[in-house]
Protein backbone atom coordinates (compact mmCIF):
# COMPACT_ATOMS: atom_id res chain seq x y z
CA UNK A 1 0.00 0.00 0.00
CA UNK A 2 1.34 3.34 -1.08
CA UNK A 3 2.45 5.74 1.92
CA UNK A 4 2.53 9.21 -0.37
CA UNK A 5 -1.04 11.02 -0.75
CA UNK A 6 -0.56 11.23 -4.86
CA UNK A 7 -0.10 7.55 -4.85
CA UNK A 8 -3.02 6.66 -2.76
CA UNK A 9 -4.81 8.72 -5.30
CA UNK A 10 -3.31 7.55 -8.28
CA UNK A 11 -4.41 3.62 -6.36
CA UNK A 12 -7.75 5.06 -6.46
CA UNK A 13 -8.17 6.17 -10.24
CA UNK A 14 -6.45 2.95 -11.12
CA UNK A 15 -9.24 1.26 -9.46
CA UNK A 16 -12.14 3.24 -10.99
CA UNK A 17 -10.64 3.27 -14.63
CA UNK A 18 -10.15 -0.71 -14.20
CA UNK A 19 -14.39 -1.48 -13.41
CA UNK A 20 -15.36 1.22 -15.84
CA UNK A 21 -12.71 -0.24 -18.69
CA UNK A 22 -14.36 -4.09 -17.73
CA UNK A 23 -17.80 -2.71 -18.29
CA UNK A 24 -17.10 -1.35 -21.90
CA UNK A 25 -15.12 -4.32 -22.57
CA UNK A 26 -18.14 -6.40 -21.71
CA UNK A 27 -20.69 -4.79 -23.10
CA UNK A 28 -18.54 -4.83 -26.28
CA UNK A 29 -18.38 -8.87 -26.18
CA UNK A 30 -22.07 -9.52 -25.30
CA UNK A 31 -22.94 -7.06 -28.65
CA UNK A 32 -20.64 -8.64 -30.73
CA UNK A 33 -22.13 -11.92 -29.53
CA UNK A 34 -25.68 -11.16 -30.06
CA UNK A 35 -24.78 -10.18 -33.55
CA UNK A 36 -22.99 -13.32 -34.18
CA UNK A 37 -26.18 -15.16 -33.00
CA UNK A 38 -28.63 -13.74 -34.24
CA UNK A 39 -27.54 -11.23 -37.40
CA UNK A 40 -30.17 -8.58 -37.79
CA UNK A 41 -29.81 -5.02 -38.94
CA UNK A 42 -30.57 -3.61 -34.74
CA UNK A 43 -27.53 -6.05 -33.66
CA UNK A 44 -25.40 -4.72 -36.28
CA UNK A 45 -25.60 -1.54 -35.15
CA UNK A 46 -25.39 -2.09 -31.80
CA UNK A 47 -22.24 -4.02 -32.09
CA UNK A 48 -20.60 -1.11 -34.05
CA UNK A 49 -21.77 1.31 -31.72
CA UNK A 50 -20.02 -0.59 -28.98
CA UNK A 51 -16.97 -0.71 -31.04
CA UNK A 52 -17.01 3.27 -31.39
CA UNK A 53 -17.99 3.36 -27.33
CA UNK A 54 -14.50 1.20 -26.37
CA UNK A 55 -12.31 3.94 -29.10
CA UNK A 56 -13.65 6.69 -27.51
CA UNK A 57 -13.20 5.47 -24.06
CA UNK A 58 -9.31 4.30 -25.31
CA UNK A 59 -10.32 0.55 -24.59
CA UNK A 60 -9.77 -0.72 -28.16
CA UNK A 61 -7.31 0.80 -30.44
CA UNK A 62 -8.38 2.51 -33.42
CA UNK A 63 -7.46 0.34 -36.00
CA UNK A 64 -8.71 -2.84 -34.67
CA UNK A 65 -12.01 -1.68 -34.13
CA UNK A 66 -11.77 -0.37 -38.05
CA UNK A 67 -10.76 -4.08 -38.89
CA UNK A 68 -13.68 -5.63 -36.49
CA UNK A 69 -16.32 -3.30 -38.03
CA UNK A 70 -14.98 -4.34 -41.46
CA UNK A 71 -15.31 -7.91 -40.76
CA UNK A 72 -18.82 -7.10 -39.04
CA UNK A 73 -20.06 -5.40 -42.33
CA UNK A 74 -18.78 -8.29 -44.21
CA UNK A 75 -20.56 -11.26 -42.26
CA UNK A 76 -23.73 -8.82 -42.16
CA UNK A 77 -23.49 -8.91 -46.01
CA UNK A 78 -22.87 -12.86 -46.33
CA UNK A 79 -26.22 -13.38 -44.13
CA UNK A 80 -28.29 -10.63 -46.21
CA UNK A 81 -28.66 -8.11 -43.08
CA UNK A 82 -29.66 -4.77 -44.56
CA UNK A 83 -27.53 -2.34 -42.27
CA UNK A 84 -28.29 1.24 -41.99
CA UNK A 85 -25.58 2.52 -44.77
CA UNK A 86 -27.28 0.56 -47.75
CA UNK A 87 -31.05 1.59 -46.51
CA UNK A 88 -29.64 5.14 -46.86
CA UNK A 89 -27.62 4.70 -50.41
CA UNK A 90 -31.12 2.78 -51.70
CA UNK A 91 -33.34 5.97 -50.25
CA UNK A 92 -31.03 7.98 -52.03
CA UNK A 93 -31.30 6.68 -55.06
CA UNK A 94 -35.05 6.78 -54.89
CA UNK A 95 -35.12 10.03 -54.42
CA UNK A 96 -32.74 11.08 -57.43
CA UNK A 97 -34.93 9.16 -60.08
CA UNK A 98 -37.95 11.83 -59.14
CA UNK A 99 -36.73 15.05 -58.88
CA UNK A 100 -38.74 17.05 -55.90
CA UNK A 101 -39.51 20.55 -56.15
CA UNK A 102 -36.77 22.89 -54.15
CA UNK A 103 -38.48 25.86 -51.94
CA UNK A 104 -37.28 28.72 -53.23
CA UNK A 105 -34.92 30.52 -50.73
CA UNK A 106 -34.68 34.08 -49.14
CA UNK A 107 -31.69 35.83 -48.73
CA UNK A 108 -31.13 37.51 -45.77
CA UNK A 109 -29.75 41.00 -46.01
CA UNK A 110 -26.28 41.05 -45.27
CA UNK A 111 -25.52 43.89 -42.55
CA UNK A 112 -22.88 46.27 -43.06
CA UNK A 113 -20.02 46.39 -40.38
CA UNK A 114 -19.47 49.66 -38.65
CA UNK A 115 -17.04 52.09 -39.47
CA UNK A 116 -13.50 51.33 -37.64
CA UNK A 117 -12.34 54.71 -35.98
CA UNK A 118 -8.48 55.48 -37.19
CA UNK A 119 -6.45 54.29 -33.91
CA UNK A 120 -4.38 56.69 -32.15
CA UNK A 121 -1.01 57.02 -33.06
CA UNK A 122 1.67 56.19 -29.92
CA UNK A 123 4.25 58.86 -29.52
CA UNK A 124 7.76 57.33 -29.38
CA UNK A 125 10.57 58.39 -27.67
CA UNK A 126 14.34 58.30 -29.29
CA UNK A 127 16.46 57.66 -26.79
CA UNK A 128 20.06 56.51 -27.29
Amino acid sequence: MPIIKSAKKRVKVARKATIRNAKTKRSLKTALKAFVSKKSATTHAQAQSELDKAVKKGVAHKNKVARKKRQLAQVAKAAGVKTAGTAKKTASKATKTTPAKKAPVKKSAAKKAPAKKPAAKKATTNKK
